[in-house]
């Protein structure tokens, strides 16, 4: 006999079902930073950081994995979430300096960075700038190596609509963007952007936060083969098959240029691998920051 069963309730109180964590704020250097945090503090220091326009909850499904090897901290970047709201134009410098007065404020001296889009060009620079703070590193589906067009235009266009419309629809579009599958947004996670959204200040904050999408601005932000070349920690490039921004070719180029970078592609994923395939993502992310052999997942670029 078959019985047709209604799919498990997707939100993100679900997600964190069985998850022992707490959510704060933190003053770092003047800037009020709100965090999901799970893990012991006397592990090592795992900080996760999620892409424009993004917050904390892009990483609600690997607190529980994580929290069981390290300190595990997802932040609201300042002038995102329910963190201080920007006030001016954000270059990479600023995300960077709010990284270095969140880590202070909380007591971290080094950690182990893993960024995905907007994340991930901020824990580049991060560490190339300062080698002496980090442990290891994760670039997924990383940006700051090229500046397209199309891309930053539309990245603007989804975000600025939302920020200024923060209606159900528009919401639900710019989060659809990230998946490969876009059912996987689930009606808690536009909720949770959308009263993110409807901040008071959000639509002049937005505006600060897509500077980067201004070609002369990127430009001047861009990472290159150089600076690349300068990384000292041991590098995870994580791409996917389906990710908006770039193909995976991208993703290739930029482990090639980091010595002795590992590079993998999760299939059937978009801009949010952590998100849409959580066990895939949270094998492979684990055993890399714990140094395991990855069995072929990873190769190393020549």
């Amino acid at each position: 006999m078959t019985t047709d069963r209604k799919p498990a309730y997707q939100s993100i109180w679900a997600d964190l079902r069985g998850v022992s964590f707490r959510q704060g704020w933190l003053d770092a250097g003047g800037i009020s930073t709100r965090y999901l945090h799970s893990g012991s503090e006397d592990q090592p220091a795992l900080i996760l950081l999620h892409g424009v326009g993004g917050h904390a909850e892009a990483y609600v499904r690997n607190l529980k994995a994580h929290a069981g090897h390290f300190s595990t901290w997802a932040i609201d970047m300042v002038g995102h979430g329910w963190s201080d709201l920007a006030t001016a134009d954000l270059e990479i410098r600023h995300y960077i300096d709010h990284l270095l007065r969140f880590m202070d404020a909380a007591g971290i001296e080094k950690a182990s960075l893993s960024g995905e889009s907007l994340g991930g060009w901020v824990a580049a620079r991060f560490a190339i700038d300062h080698p002496d703070r980090i442990q290891r590193l994760v670039l997924n589906t990383a940006g700051g190596s090229q500046a397209d067009p199309a891309v930053m235009a539309k990245i603007k266009e989804l975000s600025m609509r939302a920020a200024t419309d923060p209606s159900w629809e528009f919401i639900r579009a710019r989060l659809e963007w990230l998946m490969a599958d876009k059912s996987k947004v689930y009606d808690d996670l536009v909720a949770t952007r959308q009263a993110m959204y409807s901040r008071g200040g959000m639509e002049a904050g937005m505006r600060h936060n897509m500077i980067l999408q201004e070609m002369e601005v990127r430009q001047r932000n861009i990472i290159r083969a150089e600076d690349y070349a300068r990384i000292q920690a041991p590098t995870l490039v994580l791409w996917t098959s389906d990710d908006p921004t770039a193909d995976v070719s991208e993703g290739r180029r930029i482990a090639s240029m980091i010595p002795g970078a590992l590079f993998t592609v999760m299939d059937g994923c978009g801009h949010w691998p952590q998100f849409e395939d959580t066990p895939t993502f949270d094998r492979i992310h684990i055993d890399f920051l714990l140094g395991r052999p990855l069995d072929g997942i990873a190769r190393t670029v020549a």
